[in-house]
């Protein structure tokens, strides 16, 4: 039976990157070795890094005086490596949902000066991205998240404000055009659209560095890993190779405006069986700040008892990671880059099948 992946992430990567990345392990480029076991300071992974960081500029179209890094520790160790480069007396985050609400707390307890809360829909178990916030004119930053894995919300659009900002994009990267000048920083995992899990991409604009008064511990400072090119310690090699074959995979699909007319296309299709099904509804209230990467619903209410029983009939079917995070419960599909048109089809025929028999 095939499978159809709508894990959260790890999650679907393209076929090229998973047997591309299966055969360096194996041997990288006709050496002998691994890649597991190559230096990482070798010729071979050189050219991995330069291209990989490359391509990221290309994809993006990032200006000139950006850094992009590869680094570990997960987009979690950016909520603190973050306000460490960046935070000096004033700073602002959007509370949209469990991964900004951890991220604006890292900030609140590294005390370097106000963390304002500009606005949250925490209240509303975050079922929407709150709108009519200001941003204040004096913040170091503004931080954003923008597209909510466990409740399925994401913004569309950078924000319009005034002010430097700040965002973490680890599950929609390269899901839509970014104005990247915008930004002094943006960083994510890139277990979702990018990579294997453990490695981080950082972009980060280079004079927004050197800022801040207080002490930045060696392994948390930006300039750190720009001046060493990313190899100030051991990268991991495999997880940038990853990246490497997706983005290659990015660049001859069409590239960014290509997966957003993807990412639209999948999310019209799943929503539209959501909203026209007698059992599912979808769970955020703004259908403007539905996600077209973590498209999440539930049982309406008389159906509830029904739940369990639809996550067994969807694996028997072949869909795989559909039950939604054990922090909501209900349903998620992931619709990352890399998922096939056809693997939502199929969702939506065994939904209609599900309905039919009940």
């Amino acid at each position: 039976m095939k499978k159809h992946n709508f894990n959260a992430g790890p999650s679907i990567l393209p076929r090229e990157t998973v047997e591309n990345t299966a055969k360096a392990i194996l041997d990288l480029n006709n050496s002998g070795l691994s890649l597991m076991e190559i230096s990482h300071r070798s010729k071979d992974f050189q050219a991995v890094m330069d291209e990989a960081e490359a391509l990221f500029k290309e994809l993006l179209h990032i200006p000139e005086g950006y850094s992009v890094l590869f680094l570990g520790g997960g987009a979690s160790l950016e909520f603190c490596m973050v306000p460490y480069n960046f935070f000096e007396k004033k700073v602002a985050y959007l509370n949209t949902g469990t991964w900004a609400n951890k991220a604006e707390k890292e900030a609140k307890g590294l005390a370097f000066g106000e963390v304002v809360e500009v606005a949250s829909s925490k209240v509303d178990n975050y079922t929407y991205i709150p709108k009519g916030y200001s941003v204040p004119s004096d913040v170091d930053y503004f931080h954003i998240t923008t597209n909510n894995t466990i409740y399925g919300t994401e913004l569309h659009a950078d924000p319009d404000v005034n002010v430097p900002m700040v965002a973490d994009m680890s599950s929609d990267i390269f899901s839509r055009p970014i104005d990247i000048s915008k930004y002094i920083c943006i960083f994510g995992g890139a277990q979702k659209n990018l990579a294997p899990a453990g490695v981080t991409f950082v972009i980060v604009k280079n004079d927004a560095l050197g800022k801040v008064s207080h002490y930045i511990p060696t392994m948390l400072d930006y300039h750190t890993h720009i001046e060493k090119g990313s190899m100030f310690n051991t990268p991991p090699v495999v997880p940038i190779y990853g990246a490497l074959m997706t983005l290659r995979w990015l660049k001859a699909q069409g590239g960014v405006d290509e997966m957003q007319r993807r990412a639209k296309e999948r999310a019209d299709m799943l929503y539209s069986a959501i909203d026209g099904s007698r059992l599912f509804r979808g769970t955020v209230t703004c259908e403007a700040d539905r996600s077209y990467m973590n498209i999440c619903f539930v049982m309406k209410d008389e159906y509830k008892e029904l739940e369990s029983e639809f996550v067994t009939f969807a694996t028997e079917h072949g869909m795989v990671g559909v039950k939604g995070h054990r922090s909501v419960g209900g349903f998620r599909a992931s619709c990352y880059n890399a998922l096939p048109k056809e693997s939502v089809q199929a969702l939506i025929d065994c939904m209609k099948e599900f309905e039919n028999k009940h």
